[in-house]
């Protein structure tokens, strides 16, 4: 009997950040970027209030959260696009730009989702070696060719947290040809506070052959409800409106995100947290002999070369005591975890740990 034959994709599956460790759930997840603080009151107090009445579609355009995005961010609402998930409108993205045999160039240690999308619709990756960890334009330049179609950089860059200054984003796009659609990801810029960084939205919102995406996993703390939306111009938002499916975005993520996006309070309390945590981890981590850079994101990239423990090995003993960080090597970046910004709990809980685990 012959059966179904599916069709043979060529690409990782994304492995997320654990939630459970041997069937356990954590007790302590640093594991996945999330918000340190989680979602804004009044973006729960709206989704308590929506919940009431899930009987009923969403706007399948999002209308009322794409005005209110339009309006805070000056932008034209008939150029956003949302997603379930900013990774849904990479998805959209690649379905719409992408043949068999094209190429997408990407960082060598960017976010794992743009190399899954770009396989799964039958592109070549080409991966720009970074320099210590950073993206490099020059590198991205060399890789491009005649059957480049897409370029996907996320500034700043998970896993690493390092990023690119304006002026290199810059020339990076006036260097690309341009036929090639460049995507900036903008998943972290609320966190970034230093005076040569401007996010992708501030430097392209003018041109027509960019991507700009943003989400509400991370600052926001609606991971959960998964929403994100992107911005480009409006020939490019038409062709990934051929490819959204419809309703893609529920009633709670459209209701939450419109109250989150107004709590400037509460995004306010989130970015002073990490900010402070950041520079506390980054002192606590040089300490123990941890190598790790500066970062104002809300997650450290931390290397275990300098000290008598493997990556893996701290992994395993955090996990079973119900601690979980991101392991790399999915990433192929060796010897190294990822580490979140968790609670002022959470955070000393973890630093307290690793200190039993060196012997310091």
């Amino acid at each position: 009997m012959k059966l179904p034959k599916a069709k043979n994709f060529k690409a990782e599956k994304y492995i997320a950040g654990l939630s459970l460790f041997k069937q356990k759930l954590a007790k302590i997840k640093l594991s996945a970027n999330e918000s340190a603080l989680g979602p804004s009151p009044k973006a729960v107090k709206e989704y308590i209030k929506v919940s009431k009445n899930f009987k009923r579609y969403p706007d399948s355009d999002g209308t009322f959260l794409r005005t209110i995005i339009a309006k805070k961010f000056k932008l034209d609402v008939n150029r956003i696009i949302l997603g379930n998930g900013s990774d849904q409108v990479f998805e959209f993205i690649c379905k719409a730009f992408l043949n068999k045999n094209d190429e997408v160039v990407i960082s060598q240690y960017s976010f794992i989702i743009y190399r899954i999308y770009s396989k799964l619709n039958f592109s070549k990756v080409v991966y720009a070696k970074e320099k210590n960890f950073t993206s490099s334009v020059d590198n991205i330049l060399s890789c491009v060719t005649r059957k480049t179609k897409v370029v996907f950089i996320a500034n700043p860059n998970n896993p690493t947290g390092t990023y690119l200054s304006k002026n290199e984003m810059m020339r990076l796009r006036r260097k690309l040809r341009s036929d090639v659609l460049l995507v900036v990801d903008d998943a972290y810029f609320e966190y970034m506070k230093f005076k040569d960084y401007k996010s992708g939205l501030n430097l392209f919102s003018k041109f027509k052959n960019v991507v700009i995406t943003r989400t509400f996993s991370k600052i926001y703390g609606l991971a959960g409800l998964r929403i994100g939306w992107a911005y480009s111009s409006k020939d490019i938002i038409k062709a990934l409106y051929e490819i959204k499916p419809p309703f893609n975005v529920s009633r709670p993520a459209l209701f939450a995100a419109s109250a989150a996006l107004k709590d400037i309070n509460w995004l306010n309390k989130e970015i002073h947290h990490v900010k402070k945590w950041s520079n506390k981890f980054y002192d606590a981590f040089k300490e123990l002999n941890i190598h790790t850079n500066r970062t104002s994101v809300n997650f450290l990239l931390i290397n275990f070369d300098r000290v008598k423990k493997t990556s893996k090995q701290v992994f395993f003993t955090l996990a079973k005591k119900g601690i979980l960080l991101r392991q790399m090597e999915v990433y192929y970046i060796n010897n190294s975890l990822r580490v979140t910004i968790g609670s002022s709990r959470e955070n000393l809980k973890l630093i307290s740990e690793l200190k039993k685990i060196l012997n310091v």
